[in-house]
């Protein structure tokens, strides 16, 4: 009998105009549109290894602790709300210079095989399809 729980992974990516330090940096802005924390309702946001954060939207708490914080390259954190049933999921966000540009990857793993995990393809995209918005011209032409 397996009694491993089935968990899945999303991944997303998004082309930013901005270099990867104003990326990063505005990921972790919650002044800025699109990234989770601009959303929230109430909000402790501590981003430096061991740092926690507490996220309330909706009336749905979201907290977790940041494991990795590497300015201006990636960000690393757990994830934890009612939607993984209280359990340990991960978010990696990754920053790449693609010319003048960054490419922003965010992978989100271990999340439960439930209605509800699955939900988080959706809320990403949400703030992924936001968030490259609030940077640089978005009718900038490509070389």
């Amino acid at each position: 009998m397996n009694d491993a729980k089935k968990t899945l992974e999303f991944k997303f990516e998004r082309t930013i105009l901005a270099t990867q330090r104003e990326a990063f940096d505005g990921w972790l802005d919650p002044k800025v549109p699109g990234n989770p924390w601009n959303m929230a309702e109430k909000l402790l946001l501590n981003p430096q290894v061991d740092g926690f954060f507490y996220w309330l939207i909706k009336g749905n708490s979201h907290y977790g602790r940041f494991t990795a914080v590497e300015r201006p390259s990636r960000i690393q954190h757990t994830w934890m709300s009612r939607s993984t049933l209280g359990e340990e999921s991960m978010v990696a966000v990754t920053f790449q210079k693609k010319g003048e540009d960054t490419l922003m990857t965010l992978v989100h793993s271990g999340i439960p095989d439930t209605d509800a995990g699955r939900g988080h393809e959706k809320g990403w995209n949400y703030f992924l399809d936001i968030f490259p918005g609030q940077f640089g011209n978005s009718s900038k032409e490509k070389k």
